[in-house]
């Protein structure tokens, strides 16, 4: 799809925002130094931005601002970010990551659905990190119906994902960008925990399946409530991906591979034969086909690995 959407209704005026001052003359000589300490925003640059842009965080968009400088710049080091990197970041608010991101990749593009927030953000980034402005791009979009990005494409993911849709757009980032080599994102804790679950963890579902599909995942740290604004009633975790050298070896698309995930896990207390009986058309059927994959008829999805999902996968129709 296209990078560029129709103008944002009430394009706010960032002449008065603190911070924000005109551009700079494009012949005059460039002294801004990048790494400056106020180049990052503090929690009161963060509430006077949202103040002067009338920006309130909402729930519905699961919308909490990082106001700490050492949190942002601890996640750009986790990430590994390098000077070589082009990273792309969903929801980057008004922009206390971005900005860390700019300091460390050679580009930075985000993606941001919200129209003030991403009206006001170019701004921002002319303002406080003149010097890497043109290294920056925004997306106007949905992060789910993301399908391009401007510029080279992206060697990694970083980003502070919107609890309510955090696995989605993760997943759909992976799948679209197979470029992606590595990816931190934080996440509410509960989801964290998710995503990096081995079997027979309690936690272990489709996230951390689905997720260890494309990556090797881990839990990469905690972040305390106190880093946000407005603060959030749970505690957050960062999770680390860093896609397989090798992809899962198996003649079954993703999507059919997942299509067995999803059916495990709907009924995860249900045996695999009872579970995955509508997948396969028949609990026999379901039986026939992990039998042929090797997988006892009695486990639970819990207790696989995703080749294992895989190999049932490739097993449908076995013995019809």
């Amino acid at each position: 799809m296209s990078t560029t959407e129709p103008d944002a209704p009430d394009t706010p005026d960032t002449s008065a925002v603190p911070g924000i001052q005109a551009v700079p003359d494009a012949d005059a000589p460039d002294t801004a130094d990048a790494s400056a300490p106020d180049a990052l925003l503090g929690p009161a640059d963060i509430r006077e931005l949202a103040a002067a842009l009338g920006v309130r965080p909402t729930k519905q968009r699961g919308q909490n601002f990082v106001i700490d400088a050492n949190t942002v710049r601890r996640i750009v080091r986790t990430a590994d970010v390098r000077p070589d990197d082009t990273v792309v970041e969903v929801g980057p608010g008004l922009g206390s990551l971005t900005l860390a991101l700019l300091e460390a990749a050679d580009r930075v593009t985000a993606v941001e659905i919200d129209d003030v927030l991403a009206a006001a953000l170019p701004a921002t980034i002319e303002a406080r990190m003149p010097a890497r402005a043109a290294r920056f791009s925004l997306v106007h979009s949905d992060a789910l119906r993301v399908t391009e990005l401007p510029g080279p494409a992206p060697t990694a993911l970083v980003a502070n994902l919107p609890y309510n849709v955090a696995v989605p757009v993760l997943l759909h980032m992976l799948e679209r960008f197979p470029t992606i080599e590595r990816t931190l994102v934080m996440v509410q804790a509960e989801v964290a925990d998710r995503l990096a679950a081995v079997p027979g963890n309690k936690v272990y579902g489709v996230p951390s399946v689905k997720a260890n599909w494309y990556a090797e995942v881990r839990r990469a740290g905690a972040i305390g409530r106190t880093v946000f604004w407005p603060a959030p009633n749970v505690d957050s975790g960062l999770v680390s991906l860093v896609r397989r050298a090798e992809p899962v070896k198996t003649t079954a698309s993703r999507t059919e591979v997942f299509a067995v995930v999803d059916a495990a896990f709907a009924q995860r207390r249900k045996t695999l034969r009872a579970a995955l009986a509508g997948w396969a058309g028949s609990a026999p059927a379901a039986e026939a086909a992990l039998v042929a994959a090797g997988i006892s008829p009695q486990a639970r999805g819990e207790a696989l690995t995703v080749e294992e999902f895989a190999r049932i996968a490739e097993s449908k129709g076995a013995g019809a």
